[in-house]
């Protein structure tokens, strides 16, 4: 049984490649390029999701599929083109990366394109799991600069708030969707323990940081404005409407979420104030940067 895994690259991906290692799985990643280092004694395959002979070929001789496309303006045609030549070709399981709450942000541009790949997927015969995750904890770590040289966090939140999920708890759910032929059909959602508001998470990195972080006023036109500064004009509008939601309806697990990935795993889903903890532990060995955080 050969598992091809699409987006092995990224932080969730790289981080699905390892659970299954460790599982011993028969592992193909595709990639977009030639020379990728980051998985070593790893089989991969060059192709673009753009490129159905080349998806095609990366799918030949695969039993399943792990889906993970990028949030991109052409994401459904990319994530479409996988999943048609994985009929194709009869392959005996999809595990599909969507988002929580899919169905309740039909303004945020992502979310809509993967509430349409949930209905493809869903209206034809290929077995399938459908896993929906939160938001990153991992995603906070990119706050680093903005948290130890000016004492803020900057995710929009708001006062609702949301249940954020780690990204290896995510990596781990997919590997045992991917390696059993018990979740055929499931759809899970991949919720952390805590519900995090803009306050609660700004006063966890002011315990583990040992001075006080500031959370910043939801100012959407500011938030999109600095977006634009590092990314995409569209992409900026998309995060903006996907964190917009965010601060209007929360995002927070629903009733039975946190039993059911506690019964997934195995083990509790990873609290948010233990993935804070691990990334300043993280930046101690860093001494010129913690002594910022000390200013």
């Amino acid at each position: 049984m050969k598992i091809l895994v699409v987006g092995g690259t990224g932080n969730v991906g790289a981080e699905v490649v390892k659970q299954l290692k460790q599982r011993g799985a028969d592992l193909r990643v595709l990639v977009r390029k030639p020379g990728v280092q980051s998985l070593p004694d790893t089989e991969l395959v060059v192709g673009d999701l753009l490129d159905p002979p080349a998806i095609e070929r990366a799918l030949q001789g695969v039993s399943k599929l792990y889906l993970l496309n990028a949030v991109t303006p052409d994401e459904l045609t990319q994530g479409l083109i996988a999943f048609d030549l994985a009929k194709k070709l009869q392959l005996s399981h999809i595990v599909y990366h969507s988002v929580f709450r899919v169905e309740h942000f039909k303004d945020v541009p992502h979310f809509v394109s993967k509430f349409a790949m949930e209905s493809a997927i869903r209206s034809f015969d290929v077995p399938f799991t459908i896993i929906r995750p939160n938001y990153f904890f991992q995603n906070d770590a990119t706050h680093k600069d903005l948290l130890l040289k000016r004492s803020i966090y900057p995710s929009p939140l708001g006062p609702v708030g949301i249940s954020a999920v780690d990204v290896r708890d995510i990596a781990e759910a997919a590997a045992i969707a991917l390696t059993s032929d018990q979740h055929f059909g499931k759809t899970y959602n991949l919720n952390g323990p805590d519900i995090l508001s803009g306050d609660r998470a700004a006063s966890i990195w002011s315990k583990h940081l040992g001075k006080e972080i500031r959370y910043t006023a939801s100012d959407m036109d500011a938030f999109e404005a600095k977006m634009r500064e590092n990314s995409p004009s569209w992409a900026a509008f998309d995060i903006r409407m996907m964190f917009q939601g965010y601060l209007e309806r929360g995002f927070t697990a629903e009733d039975g979420d946190i039993a059911t990935l506690t019964n997934l795993l195995g083990h509790a889903p990873r609290s948010y104030d233990d993935f804070v903890r691990e990334t300043v532990t993280a930046w101690q060995s860093q001494p010129s940067e913690m002594a910022l955080a000390a200013n």
